[in-house]
């Protein structure tokens, strides 16, 4: 992990690899950004024109390296664009100083230290940088170089070793609370990306319960793992069902975190179908290659429920994680075949592939025994919602419309796309099952709505519902971006720390 600290240095004096400013992007060129007063001086005022001859502009997330003049203590200068100048007496937006902080990280990997001169006008902004200078330093190398370690030797660059911010203050309590919360939130989301990224042969569902039970045992979180004979037993159809055809059995983990002070309980459920080859629907060439993020959402949960315990938030956190692997063999559910779910409804299978929402309606159940304040369900769960949002939002549907209002606000808070979708009841007939309670399957237009449709049948009567399918930006294909890596990007923990934090001190709306 990436090391943090604050520091009162000033840009010139503090010795380091490389020093990063800002550069914003002005009407008539590029504009240097607060807190690189002092680097433009010994560029003699002239910083920005170096950079207008070179080509850059100021635009989000575009990195120019220069040579270090006389007078700083590092060899490299690196230029990161913040993106438009803000309107008069206003200040840079959050989310665009955490994309800076993250570009620039990833500019850096084999870089041992690096000082951060971006603005910091309050303890906000002091988070947003570090977040997103945490979130850039990540590379996924554990399974790169073999033995050999480090770029020199073939092996892959390192990620930035240490971060120093300078402006913030480690002696003010905000700016220092501000740093060692977006530590901890970073860690878990790159905690989360490491999970997706790990390949299906060594992440299998008693692999994931094994880590989140020693990860949990650390942190002073309560942890029970359901294995298949106790799925099969407590009568979990949905859970079993979808794992039951692969050599890699299921398993249901509880991870329970409270607080003494607490007064309100969130329970978070998460689908964890650490590969998903389709089951006997499988599916087509093409589609198989990414499946081991097939379990992003139960890595956001665990992710979430390690943060706030971490932080010590005043509210109480239970974390579900649904873990299967759905394959096809001799013993995997056909379509056709009929489930007996935990809560004692019957689903009709007619398409073995749509898997996650059979997991999702035991632990629904499951968790809403315990009568939580609100149940939160996190899900890579449909094609249908990427085709709807794109690759870089996630859908929310709830029971409560002022809810979804909430999750919606929060994500945009912490600078995750979302979007608030409907639950239509017309679309719940097209699941009537002329066999079962309920078919896994109905119309094909709007299929992200139907699947939340699907869970909202498994929800506690009277306990506030949300549902986040995340299919879209749980995984990353293209090229990184910000603070977005290729592969796995722990989509949603920020959120659903967010809305704990918020549970916590009352301020929910």
């Amino acid at each position: 992990m990436t090391a943090l600290t604050l520091s009162t240095a000033g840009a010139a004096t503090l010795r380091a690899d490389a020093l990063v400013v800002g550069v914003a992007k002005g009407p008539k060129g590029p504009v240097v950004a607060a807190g690189a007063e002092a680097v433009d001086k010994a560029f003699d005022g002239k910083l920005a024109a170096v950079l207008d001859a070179l080509g850059a502009s100021g635009a989000e997330g575009e990195t120019t390296k220069l040579p270090a003049p006389a007078g700083l203590k590092v060899p490299v200068v690196l230029a990161v664009g913040l993106g438009p100048v803000p309107e008069q007496d206003e200040s840079f937006d959050e989310e665009a100083l955490r994309r800076a902080a993250g570009a620039a990280a990833r500019a850096l990997h084999g870089t041992k230290k690096a000082a951060f001169a971006l603005p910091l006008d309050d303890a906000s902004a002091v988070t947003a940088v570090a977040e997103g200078a945490l979130l850039g330093a990540y590379a996924f190398t554990a399974y790169q170089g073999g033995e050999k370690k480090g770029a020199k030797n073939g092996g892959p660059k390192q990620p930035l070793a240490e971060v120093a911010l300078l402006g913030a203050k480690p002696r003010d309590k905000e700016h220092k609370a501000a740093a060692e919360r977006a530590s901890v939130v970073a860690a878990e989301v790159n905690i989360a990306r490491d999970l997706i990224n790990t390949p299906p042969n060594d992440l299998t569902p008693e692999a994931f319960a094994a880590v989140a039970s020693a990860t949990a045992k650390e942190n002073g979180i309560k942890v029970q793992v359901l294995d298949e004979k106790a799925l099969v037993k407590g009568g979990y159809g949905g859970i079993m069902g979808v794992g039951k055809g692969s050599e890699n059995p299921p398993r249901l983990v509880k991870l329970t975190y409270t607080h003494p002070k607490a007064e309100k309980t969130l329970a978070y459920v998460g689908k964890g179908i650490t590969y998903d080859s389709g089951g006997i629907s499988l599916k087509p060439a093409g589609h198989n290659e990414t499946m081991k993020c097939d379990m992003a959402g139960a890595a956001a949960v665990f992710a979430a429920v390690v943060a706030a315990a971490k932080l010590g938030l005043q509210v109480n956190v239970t974390g579900w994680l649904a873990l299967a692997e759905n394959m096809p063999s001799g013993s995997a559910t056909k379509p056709g075949d009929v489930l007996r779910m935990y809560s004692g409804k019957t689903v009709e299978v007619l398409n073995t592939d749509a898997e996650g929402r059979l997991v999702l309606g035991d632990a629904l159940t499951k968790a809403s025994e315990e009568n939580p304040d609100a149940i939160v369900d996190v899900a890579t769960l449909t094609g249908a919602m990427v085709l709807a949002l794109g690759d870089r939002t996630f859908g929310i549907m709830a029971n409560d419309d002022a809810f979804r209002t909430s999750i919606h606000e929060i994500a945009e808070e912490v600078g995750e796309a979302s979007w608030p979708m409907p639950l239509p009841e017309d679309l719940r007939k097209t699941m009537d099952s002329p066999t079962a309670d309920i078919a896994n399957m109905g119309v094909r237009m709007g299929g992200g709505l139907v699947a939340g449709l699907f869970l909202q049948e498994f929800v506690g009567e009277g306990i506030t519902w949300a549902h986040l399918d995340i299919a879209g930006p749980a995984f990353h294909e293209g090229a990184p971006y910000g603070y977005t890596p290729k592969g796995g990007t722990g989509s949603a923990v920020r959120t659903l720390v967010r809305l704990a934090e918020r549970t916590a001190t009352g301020d929910l709306g």
